[in-house]
């Protein structure tokens, strides 16, 4: 599981999920306190963390800036109740959304500044798949068709002073109509825009970490998509 708080990557492994080539600048062991936040820097692994550390990294991450920090690992025998601790000390919403493929072309949304792909909140009884065509179609009025699953991404918020955990599930989609395409300005959303390879790369720049996390994912699943010829 990886959540990202703060655009920092916070990855929670069991013991066997560890890559042993992995390397880590800070590695601390049952640390009985949190180090300073300059003590977190480029990778660190924390193994065996007790809630108290747990609860210290979670408001660290939230509260600070930590810009010489590039990802965060922990390491527990018990990841099922490290996962569900963490889960706990948020409020939970799901959502759902697509990256969509046009021949050599993908689909991206701008708003709020950055490059993105169109996703939303589910209503009440819809599946995953339905909330997932349903917002795409609706903020970038296309028609699409749905494909499999790419992955799931967690990301956290504060809203109205509540922690937020976002669950987003993420499904590649074909465009099968797209003549009257157009941002849902209701949304928020600025443009909408089928963007070639080396324009994908420079929009990614430009967007979250979460982002770039999911479009490795996506190629990993259709790897010829924009391949530069």
């Amino acid at each position: 599981m990886k959540i990202f708080i703060n655009d920092k990557p916070l990855d929670i492994l069991g013991p066997e999920e560890l890559n042993p080539q992995r390397s880590f600048e800070c590695i601390y062991d049952a640390p009985g306190d949190l180090p300073t936040s300059k003590g977190f820097h480029d990778d660190v692994l924390i193994k065996e963390p007790s809630k108290d550390i747990v609860i210290k990294l979670l408001y660290l991450l939230r509260t600070r800036k930590l810009k010489d920090l590039d990802s965060i690992t922990l390491v527990a025998k018990d990841k099922t109740a490290l996962k569900s601790f963490i889960k706990s000390r948020y409020a939970i919403i799901k959502a759902a959304g697509g990256i969509v493929t046009k021949e050599d072309k993908v689909l991206f949304i701008f708003r709020l500044g950055k490059w993105d792909f169109p996703k939303g909140k589910f209503e009440k009884k819809e599946s995953a798949a339905e909330c997932a065509k349903r917002e795409v179609e609706e903020e970038c009025n296309v028609k699409v068709k749905i494909g499999p699953p790419i992955a799931k991404t967690w990301h956290t918020y504060t809203q109205n002073r509540k922690s937020i955990l976002k669950k987003t599930y993420w499904f590649a989609m074909e465009c099968i109509a797209d003549e009257k395409m157009k941002p849902q300005n209701e949304e928020g959303i600025q443009e909408v825009k089928w963007l070639s390879h080396q324009e994908a790369k420079i929009a990614l720049v430009n967007s979250y970490p979460s982002m770039r996390h999911l479009f490795k994912q996506f190629l990993k699943l259709k790897p010829k998509v924009l391949q530069t010829s």
